[in-house]
Protein backbone atom coordinates (compact mmCIF):
# COMPACT_ATOMS: atom_id res chain seq x y z
CA UNK A 1 0.00 0.00 0.00
CA UNK A 2 1.69 3.50 -0.70
CA UNK A 3 1.59 6.12 1.57
CA UNK A 4 -0.84 8.08 0.01
CA UNK A 5 -3.39 5.23 0.08
CA UNK A 6 -2.55 4.59 4.07
CA UNK A 7 -3.17 8.71 4.50
CA UNK A 8 -6.65 8.62 2.86
CA UNK A 9 -7.17 5.24 4.86
CA UNK A 10 -6.13 6.99 8.39
CA UNK A 11 -8.24 10.50 7.29
CA UNK A 12 -11.35 7.62 6.54
CA UNK A 13 -10.88 6.34 9.52
CA UNK A 14 -10.90 9.54 11.98
CA UNK A 15 -13.85 11.19 9.97
CA UNK A 16 -15.66 7.34 10.15
CA UNK A 17 -14.82 7.61 14.07
CA UNK A 18 -15.52 11.56 14.94
CA UNK A 19 -18.70 10.98 12.89
CA UNK A 20 -19.76 8.07 15.05
CA UNK A 21 -19.51 10.15 18.39
CA UNK A 22 -21.57 12.84 16.81
CA UNK A 23 -25.21 13.46 18.43
CA UNK A 24 -27.71 13.87 16.05
CA UNK A 25 -30.27 16.35 15.94
CA UNK A 26 -33.88 15.68 17.51
CA UNK A 27 -36.66 16.95 15.04
CA UNK A 28 -40.17 18.69 16.05
CA UNK A 29 -43.40 18.83 13.25
CA UNK A 30 -46.67 17.40 12.61
CA UNK A 31 -46.88 14.36 10.07
CA UNK A 32 -48.52 15.76 7.01
CA UNK A 33 -48.28 12.74 4.99
CA UNK A 34 -47.80 8.96 5.40
CA UNK A 35 -46.16 7.80 1.76
CA UNK A 36 -45.70 3.94 2.76
CA UNK A 37 -45.04 1.85 6.01
CA UNK A 38 -41.92 3.57 6.56
CA UNK A 39 -41.90 7.10 4.88
CA UNK A 40 -43.69 10.29 5.81
CA UNK A 41 -43.04 13.58 5.79
CA UNK A 42 -43.64 15.85 8.88
CA UNK A 43 -43.70 19.49 8.57
CA UNK A 44 -40.86 21.11 10.16
CA UNK A 45 -40.24 25.19 10.29
CA UNK A 46 -43.14 25.18 7.39
CA UNK A 47 -40.98 23.16 5.34
CA UNK A 48 -41.74 19.21 4.27
CA UNK A 49 -39.11 17.03 5.49
CA UNK A 50 -39.31 13.24 4.39
CA UNK A 51 -38.45 10.87 7.11
CA UNK A 52 -37.37 7.55 6.98
CA UNK A 53 -38.31 5.24 9.90
CA UNK A 54 -34.83 4.00 11.14
CA UNK A 55 -33.75 0.14 10.97
CA UNK A 56 -37.58 -0.82 9.81
CA UNK A 57 -38.88 -2.14 6.22
CA UNK A 58 -42.07 -2.25 5.62
CA UNK A 59 -43.76 -4.20 2.79
CA UNK A 60 -44.21 -2.17 -0.55
CA UNK A 61 -47.39 -0.58 -1.98
CA UNK A 62 -47.74 -3.40 -4.44
CA UNK A 63 -47.10 -6.22 -1.97
CA UNK A 64 -49.86 -8.19 0.24
CA UNK A 65 -49.82 -6.07 3.26
CA UNK A 66 -48.41 -2.55 1.76
CA UNK A 67 -51.56 -0.90 1.89
CA UNK A 68 -52.30 -2.26 5.31
CA UNK A 69 -48.95 -1.06 6.71
CA UNK A 70 -49.55 2.60 5.53
CA UNK A 71 -52.89 2.39 7.03
CA UNK A 72 -51.26 1.70 10.52
CA UNK A 73 -48.80 4.19 10.77
CA UNK A 74 -51.19 6.42 9.63
CA UNK A 75 -53.21 5.75 12.55
CA UNK A 76 -50.57 5.71 14.62
CA UNK A 77 -49.05 9.26 13.72
CA UNK A 78 -50.91 11.39 11.10
CA UNK A 79 -51.79 15.10 11.45
CA UNK A 80 -49.97 14.19 15.00
CA UNK A 81 -46.80 16.27 16.34
CA UNK A 82 -44.07 13.66 16.71
CA UNK A 83 -40.52 14.37 17.63
CA UNK A 84 -37.90 12.48 15.21
CA UNK A 85 -34.61 11.66 16.42
CA UNK A 86 -32.31 12.14 13.35
CA UNK A 87 -29.84 9.35 12.24
CA UNK A 88 -28.55 10.51 8.98
CA UNK A 89 -29.45 10.80 5.29
CA UNK A 90 -30.17 7.79 2.60
CA UNK A 91 -29.12 8.02 -0.51
CA UNK A 92 -32.62 9.60 -1.96
CA UNK A 93 -31.76 12.20 0.59
CA UNK A 94 -34.38 11.47 2.74
CA UNK A 95 -33.64 11.88 6.56
CA UNK A 96 -33.59 8.81 8.25
CA UNK A 97 -34.99 8.80 11.95
CA UNK A 98 -37.05 7.38 15.07
CA UNK A 99 -40.35 8.99 14.98
CA UNK A 100 -41.59 9.35 18.45
CA UNK A 101 -45.29 10.15 19.40
CA UNK A 102 -46.44 10.35 23.27
CA UNK A 103 -43.24 8.80 23.98
CA UNK A 104 -43.84 5.78 22.38
CA UNK A 105 -41.32 4.59 19.58
CA UNK A 106 -43.57 4.26 16.40
CA UNK A 107 -40.49 2.45 14.60
CA UNK A 108 -40.48 -0.29 17.14
CA UNK A 109 -44.44 -0.34 17.13
CA UNK A 110 -44.46 -0.87 13.41
CA UNK A 111 -42.69 -4.33 13.99
CA UNK A 112 -44.80 -5.09 16.86
CA UNK A 113 -48.21 -4.87 15.52
CA UNK A 114 -46.55 -7.08 12.91
CA UNK A 115 -46.66 -4.05 10.11
CA UNK A 116 -43.13 -3.63 9.50
CA UNK A 117 -39.73 -6.34 9.59
CA UNK A 118 -36.57 -5.44 11.37
CA UNK A 119 -34.28 -4.32 8.59
CA UNK A 120 -31.57 -6.59 9.38
CA UNK A 121 -28.67 -4.71 7.41
CA UNK A 122 -29.23 -1.39 8.85
CA UNK A 123 -30.19 -2.46 12.03
CA UNK A 124 -28.52 -1.24 15.34
CA UNK A 125 -31.23 -1.76 17.85
CA UNK A 126 -31.36 -6.12 18.24
CA UNK A 127 -34.60 -5.68 20.48
CA UNK A 128 -36.26 -4.47 17.12
CA UNK A 129 -35.40 -8.07 15.95
CA UNK A 130 -37.14 -9.84 19.03
CA UNK A 131 -40.29 -7.60 18.72
CA UNK A 132 -40.27 -9.52 15.00
CA UNK A 133 -40.46 -12.83 16.63
CA UNK A 134 -42.97 -12.56 19.30
CA UNK A 135 -44.69 -10.73 16.39
CA UNK A 136 -44.61 -13.48 14.69
CA UNK A 137 -45.08 -16.20 16.68
CA UNK A 138 -48.38 -14.32 17.17
CA UNK A 139 -49.27 -14.38 13.45
CA UNK A 140 -49.61 -10.74 13.74
CA UNK A 141 -50.37 -8.50 10.76
CA UNK A 142 -47.83 -9.87 7.68
CA UNK A 143 -47.11 -12.92 9.67
CA UNK A 144 -50.74 -13.93 9.64
CA UNK A 145 -49.31 -14.70 5.73
CA UNK A 146 -47.70 -18.44 5.48
CA UNK A 147 -44.72 -17.20 3.23
CA UNK A 148 -44.01 -13.73 3.85
CA UNK A 149 -41.62 -12.08 1.48
CA UNK A 150 -39.22 -9.24 3.06
CA UNK A 151 -39.85 -6.05 1.33
CA UNK A 152 -35.83 -5.97 0.35
CA UNK A 153 -36.46 -9.13 -1.14
CA UNK A 154 -39.60 -8.00 -2.95
CA UNK A 155 -37.75 -5.40 -4.42
CA UNK A 156 -34.67 -6.96 -5.65
CA UNK A 157 -37.21 -9.88 -7.20
CA UNK A 158 -39.30 -6.51 -9.10
CA UNK A 159 -36.20 -4.86 -9.84
CA UNK A 160 -34.91 -8.43 -11.55
CA UNK A 161 -38.02 -8.89 -13.48
CA UNK A 162 -37.72 -5.31 -15.06
CA UNK A 163 -34.89 -5.60 -16.56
Amino acid sequence: MTLRRKFAAMVAAVVLLAASGCTHAELHGEVIRVIDGDTVDVLIDSHPVRIRLAQIDAPEHDQPFGTRSKQQLAAFIYRRTVSVEEAGHDRYRRTIGTIFVDGKDVNREMVAVGMAWAFRRYLTDPHVLELERVARVARRGLWIDPAPVAPWVWRHRRVRITH
